[in-house]
């Protein structure tokens, strides 16, 4: 291989990050209904079940036992020893610092949980405009793994494309090639807006950007 051919190969996508924020943004929101659309919010019913169930057999044993001592009965072992320990350790005490760090750094990651939408492999799509006289506008979405099946498909009808993986993510899609004919700069062209296209037909509400790579298979090298 020359060093025009090596110097080809290695050219960045970055021209071709431009005209693709241009063409994510232009192409994208031709059309689309004012309005943002907000993501997927995940129901989260098997945490929420867990926790519920855990906190429900605590409570339940606790009162049970406060209960059967109410009634003249002796404590559990457990109680007791958890009662001695917190009365014996000082507040600075390793273990207590640990245990409270510990509670607290669970109780911060439910509360981040419970206020983030989750659902992250589906992206939402843009909302029909509403027809007048019409109910509420159903949501759509798309999954990432789906989205990237159907650019990857649009990236193999290129000409000169080999074989393609195209990575979609919640803000950038990845796209690499290898090309076995045609000069490099044309296929990365015709692949950059194949998959533009691409992109604005999937009727994202949030297009990612795009980042396309193509580079020259070892068999076309040879």
């Amino acid at each position: 291989m020359n060093a025009d051919q090596k110097m080809r190969q290695s050219t960045s996508a970055s021209a071709y990050g431009a005209r693709a924020g241009a063409g994510a943004g232009s192409g994208a929101g031709d059309g689309d209904p004012p309005g943002r659309v907000r993501r997927f919010w995940s129901e989260r019913r098997v945490p929420a079940g867990i926790v519920a169930l855990v906190i429900a057999a605590v409570s339940g044993l606790l009162l049970y036992d406060v209960a059967a001592v109410r009634s003249g009965r002796r404590a559990m072992r457990w109680r007791d020893w958890l009662a001695d320990e917190l009365a014996s350790r000082p507040l600075d005490n390793a273990w207590i610092v640990g245990g409270a760090a510990l509670l607290a750094a669970l109780g911060v990651g439910m509360v981040v949980l419970a206020m983030a939408p989750g659902l992250r492999g589906l992206l939402p799509m843009r909302a029909p405009e509403p027809e007048s006289g019409a109910g509420a506008v159903v949501r759509a979405g798309i999954d990432r793994t789906s989205a990237g099946l159907v650019l990857r498909d649009r990236a193999m009808e290129v000409p000169g494309v080999r074989s393609a993986r195209v990575d979609v993510g919640r803000r950038r899609i990845r796209a690499r090639a290898l090309a076995h004919f045609r000069d490099l700069d044309e296929v990365r062209a015709d692949l950059d807006a194949a998959l533009h296209e691409g992109i604005r037909q999937l009727g994202l509400a949030r297009p990612p950007a795009l980042s396309v790579h193509v580079r020259r298979s070892a068999k076309s090298k040879g």
